[in-house]
């Protein structure tokens, strides 16, 4: 191979190892930037971070465009914003509040711009702040800004999820089995199932002998727990992602509860073959753990396929 050649390769080579480090620094950089905003605003209105940040992590995950590196995500319509007959949308501050309009100069620089991040918090803090700052008011004022149950759980359980760690860089995962286990995984959502009626597999099958340790793979927190008719004993995980994780088919929990934060590699319960019939049903198939994800868009919940993210996560512990 000529020397030119050879120099070339090496260089795009020096250039990719480069490239990591400083992507590493600056997604570092911009969730320190966030957690300080969240912070100034806290000591501003007195509402803890970890709602606000929550907020924040919720609209960033549910939004169509691809926000991940907006310092703050949080959209407040115009309408809301400038109040009704501000049309042309003027900043100005006692403008806003004349037409009855919610925004909020946050930076002092007399301006109240919903392109502003700092003056976007704030504004989102003072609607927060006309209800209280406790748990239970927060709740309130969530479920009439968004007006969706849903919406008001998963930004509970985040704020819940960044509280319990103080931090919002939450990004490790793992795979849902101890993989000192012998396991063989199937790509095979979407396939039919007849079972109750004819529908589609919304989920991926790993699996495993009896008793296998079933693992968390995510931060998050455990929505639901017992018997259900398809699932036989399951549970479902709500994570920072508006991502919900259901397990099905295992034999029995580990010491967890509904409510509870968890972490990536928590033990959640053992690998079984319960399902398809009443309470305590089991061995008519495989034993197996069915592990599928829901993305919630702030409008309705969809399955999506889970198996690309379980073969990366099963590198990533190999890696490691």
């Amino acid at each position: 191979m000529p020397k030119k050649m050879i120099l070339l390769l090496a260089a795009f080579f020096m250039a990719g190892m480069l490239a990591y480090p400083v992507q590493a620094e600056e997604e570092q950089d911009l969730y320190e930037k966030r957690m300080a905003l969240y912070k100034k605003t806290e000591a501003l209105t007195q509402i803890p971070w970890y709602y606000l940040a929550a907020i924040d992590q919720y609209e960033r995950n549910s939004s169509e465009e691809n926000k991940d590196d907006q310092l703050v995500s949080i959209a407040i319509p115009d309408e809301m914003w400038y109040g009704v007959g501000n049309s042309s949308m003027i900043k100005d501050e006692s403008i806003i509040q004349f037409f009855q309009g919610k925004g909020k100069d946050g930076n002092g620089d007399n301006k109240a711009d919903p392109e502003n991040p700092e003056d976007v918090l704030y504004t989102m803090g003072n609607i927060l702040l006309a209800y209280g700052p406790s748990r239970d008011e927060v709740k309130i004022a969530l479920w009439n800004h968004y007006k969706r149950d849903l919406t008001v759980q998963t930004i509970m359980n985040t704020a819940k999820v960044f509280k319990t760690f103080n931090r919002i860089k939450l990004t490790d995962r793992a795979f849902p089995l101890d993989t000192n286990y012998n396991y063989t995984s199937e790509n095979n959502w979407g396939d039919r199932r007849g079972f109750g009626g004819l529908r589609i597999h919304e989920g991926s099958d790993i699996f495993a002998d009896y008793g296998t340790p079933v693992k968390s793979t995510t931060y998050g927190v455990i929505e639901m727990k017992g018997w259900n008719l398809y699932g036989g004993w399951r549970l479902g995980i709500r994570d920072i992602n508006n991502v919900y994780h259901y397990y099905a088919h295992m034999s029995g929990y580990d010491d967890v509860e509904v409510g509870q934060v968890v972490k990536p590699g928590d033990l959640l319960g053992k690998v079984g073959s319960t399902g398809y019939g009443p309470p305590g049903t089991s061995g008519k198939f495989p034993p197996h753990l069915h592990y599928g994800l829901y993305q919630d868009n702030g409008y309705s919940e969809t399955s999506f396929d889970p198996f690309p993210f379980l073969q990366r996560w099963k590198r990533m512990e190999s890696d490691s």
